[in-house]
Formats: C-alpha cells, sequence, structure tokens
C-alpha cells in the first residue's frame, strides 16, 4: 500500500492575514483542498494522511462540509516542528506495512502527475527519491559575517521541492533517529542514516505558495 503524507502546519504570517495560507482560497476553493484532489487525481488509491495542528482541524472539518468535500483522508495532529509533523504523519502508517510513502507540503498544489509518478517509481527501485530542478538564477555564497560574498557555480546545485518518496520502511527508521538541526527536510533525515537519495525531474508549477505575490501566480495556473 503506498501513502501521502500531506503536510500543512504553516500560519501563514508571510501572507499578511489571519488564515492560515493553507486554507486560503484559489478561484474560490481552499489551497488544501486542492493539493489533495491533485494526488487523488493522480493516484485515486493513494492513502491521504493529513497533517495539521489541532486548533486548525474544527476549521478544516468545517471547510471540507461547506465545500462537499469527499476525498477520503486520514487527520493527525501536527507536532511542534515539522520534523514532529511528519513522525507523526507516519504514526499512522502500520509499522510492518510495505510500499512507499511520499511527504509532501500542503501548500504546492500544482505538482504534476508525471512527478509524482517518477518519485514514487524511483523510490521504489532505490528507496528514497527527491525531485529537483536546475537553479536559473546566478547564486551566491556569503560569508558568516554577511559582509562578503562569492559566485558559485550553479550547475552544481538544484532546487528541490515535494513530494519527497521513501521506502515505508526506511522513513520509519529513518525518523527514529533523534532531531538534528541539520534536517531540512526528509531527505536530510534519510541521509543521516546513511542511505542515498536519488534525484528525479520536478516540475515548474509546483510551487510553494508562501506570499501573496504566490497566490496570484496561482489564480493563473487554475
Amino acid at each position: 500500500m503506498d501513502y501521502i503524507i500531506i503536510v500543512a502546519g504553516g500560519k501563514g504570517l508571510r501572507m499578511g492575514g489571519d488564515i492560515p495560507k493553507q486554507f486560503l482560497p484559489i478561484k474560490g476553493k481552499p489551497v488544501l483542498m486542492r493539493t489533495i484532489e491533485r494526488f487523488h487525481e493522480c493516484s485515486p488509491q493513494l492513502r491521504v494522511i493529513l497533517v495539521l495542528p489541532r486548533e486548525q482541524q474544527d476549521y478544516w472539518h468545517t471547510l471540507c462540509r461547506d465545500h462537499s468535500f469527499g476525498i477520503d483522508h486520514t487527520v493527525v495532529d501536527g507536532g511542534d516542528t515539522r520534523f514532529g509533523s511528519c513522525r507523526n504523519g507516519l504514526a499512522a502508517i502500520p509499522d510492518d506495512e510495505e510500499g512507499v510513502v511520499g511527504i509532501h507540503d500542503g501548500v504546492r498544489p500544482f505538482v504534476s502527475a508525471d512527478t509524482v509518478e517518477r518519485c514514487f517509481a524511483r523510490a521504489r527501485q532505490c528507496g528514497a527519491a527527491i525531485p529537483v530542478l536546475p537553479v536559473t538564477d546566478s547564486l551566491r555564497r556569503v560569508s558568516g559575517d554577511g559582509k562578503s560574498s562569492h559566485g558559485v557555480n550553479r550547475s552544481e546545485y538544484r532546487a528541490v521541492q515535494t513530494p519527497q518518496a521513501f521506502s515505508i520502511q526506511v522513513l520509519k527508521k529513518a525518523y527514529r533517529q533523534p532531531y538534528q538541526d541539520s534536517f531540512t527536510d526528509d531527505a536530510s533525515v534519510v541521509e543521516a542514516m546513511g542511505v542515498k537519495v536519488d534525484m528525479v525531474e520536478g516540475n515548474r508549477e509546483n510551487i510553494k505558495l508562501t506570499t501573496p505575490f504566490d497566490l496570484k501566480i496561482a489564480e493563473t495556473l487554475c
């Protein structure tokens, strides 16, 4: 059995409003519903686990009723950190389950079916896969004191997206590790255990909605 864990713990501070960004509407429908729908369209048999702060869950259930949202999903409590939220989501999967699990940002509603398929297929083969894109902007490395910088070769870097997909058993073992500050995403948690993470091609539209400008882009993508 394959799963997708959708992590939606943002408070939306950079959006400049009181409503968490995952609940903001894109053409009348909350971002988070569009994200869940996208995975359901990609693979209807995927088991969906939604990680939400407990204090946001009543509001989510109200939105589901108001929008007649009927895609089956399991809601679990968010943690104090993203690491804790992902661990809570994994705990909703039986310990003896085999298959692949993806972890996805709730505010990335435009992941393509091809990206999802590439991630899950490679994880099934190799145990761990993440979607990436080439960096198109020039990059500079800033010194520790912030007073100087130098250019770096952007061809040596990739921008990382989600879903990040893993063998269920690999990811469960990885999340038994104590938290480290170096854990910036799920791939870094798995790599700390010595597991190689493969890269697959992502898609440009798979943006993370963080600012009001991102919402304007999202309106054009729907």
